[in-house]
């Protein structure tokens, strides 16, 4: 788990956010405190790296709202959700929007500490997720124009002649540009292309129309 990631508490009660920030300090966390949900996203945005602890009613923008708001900026980090009191409808609209847990605030300490690092954790995979597609993206940034034609139909499946074909140059053409992209992404098979591809998340318009079968 990475430590080093922020657990955002958010809660408009003083004294429960002190207790909870101390208990979550004590357990090895790195805690953030957050009076209200304006405070919170006054201070986070897209890079942050973490999860978001918060009361599910609170004055102004309660817990569900700031759910979708943190959702509408882009910033992806899971949330865990408090009640002062037991609400299955609500409970049951946080997780199909996302949240990690939903818990009552008298729930056992051991209930919390099982939640916030399960959501640390997802947060870290959804990192190096990211950073893999970043990296993926990078190294596609680095073939030419017609490089990227030749790569999209590749993974395709189409083969040099009707690459060719489509793209009106000669088939010894085609295997100098394979040859060049095969170099530049550090990938040999056609099923490691079209897998680079995919993750990369590449728009399919850089290719021209493929040749049928």
């Amino acid at each position: 788990m990475d430590y080093a990631a922020t657990v955002h508490l958010v809660d408009d009660d003083p004294s429960f956010l002190a207790a909870v920030g101390r208990m979550l300090r004590a357990s090895g966390f790195k805690v953030a405190a957050h009076a209200s949900a304006a405070e919170l996203l006054g201070s986070v945005s897209p890079e942050s790296r973490g999860c978001v602890v918060a009361d599910l009613s609170m004055p102004g923008v309660d817990g569900l709202e700031l759910q979708a708001l943190l959702a509408g900026r882009g910033i992806a980090m899971p949330m865990v959700f408090l009640t002062g009191h037991g609400d299955i409808p609500s409970s049951v609209r946080a997780m199909r929007s996302g949240a990690v847990d939903f818990l009552e605030k008298g729930a056992p300490r051991d209930n919390l500490l099982t939640a916030v690092t399960g959501a640390l954790d997802q947060d870290a995979a959804a990192h190096v997720a990211r950073q893999k597609v970043a990296e993926r993206r990078r190294r596609l940034a680095a073939l030419t124009e017609r490089e990227r034609e030749v790569l999209t139909l590749v993974a395709r499946g189409n083969m040099n002649k009707q690459i060719a074909a489509a793209l009106g140059i000669h088939e010894r053409t085609v295997k100098l540009h394979r040859t060049a992209i095969t170099t530049k992404l550090g990938v040999h098979t056609v099923a490691q292309l079209a897998l680079l591809v995919n993750e990369a998340q590449l728009p399919d318009a850089v290719a021209k129309a493929a040749p049928g079968p």
